[in-house]
């Protein structure tokens, strides 16, 4: 597959609009719906069994998808401001609730999320956090390193506010 250039074009959702989107236990897409479609600008078959992360931008920290991951392995749920990248290189900003879904036994049986447009005002607030983590992602030799040297600069700045996470995202 062809790597997107980001090109700095955001589109928005509209007030009113939600994303929403299934994927199995690795991640791969098993439902969207048509505002996924439409904001992501791929087809419903080119969405279905691929990766989730196929819409990942480049400004978006690793350091956040592994919380994201270590949270819903954890059976929580989790909010996040997320950069997604459009097929046609365009992007746009969510603000996303993504929950395990259980089995009747309560094992993970895959994922669910839920997006919808983010105030200006945070996104703006975020922004430079997001920069600073992807910077020090960039820092290191190679990803792995430089998710968890990010992952760890997140943990400090949350330390250093007083607050967990999910206190972090939700006062913005």
């Amino acid at each position: 597959m062809q790597a997107i250039r980001p090109t700095g074009v955001e589109n928005l959702l509209g007030e009113e609009e939600l994303i929403v989107s299934k994927t199995d236990l690795k991640g791969r897409i098993t439902y969207a719906n048509d505002v996924f479609i439409r904001m992501a600008k791929y087809s419903w078959k080119e969405l279905m069994g691929a990766p989730h992360s196929l819409i990942r931008h480049p400004d978006m920290p690793r350091a956040v998808f592994k919380l994201l991951w270590d949270t819903l392995q954890a059976k929580q749920e989790i909010f996040a401001y997320v950069v997604n990248l459009a097929k046609d290189g365009s992007h746009y900003w969510v603000f996303a609730h993504v929950t395990p879904t259980f089995d009747e036994r309560g094992n993970i049986v895959g994922y669910h999320s839920n997006r919808r447009k983010p105030d200006p005002a945070q996104v703006e607030r975020i922004k430079p956090i997001y920069k600073t983590l992807c910077e020090e992602e960039a820092r290191h030799a190679n990803a792995k390193e430089g998710m968890h040297a990010s992952f760890d600069a997140m943990v400090g700045l949350l330390k250093q506010q007083g607050v967990g996470y999910d206190e972090f995202v939700l006062s913005l």
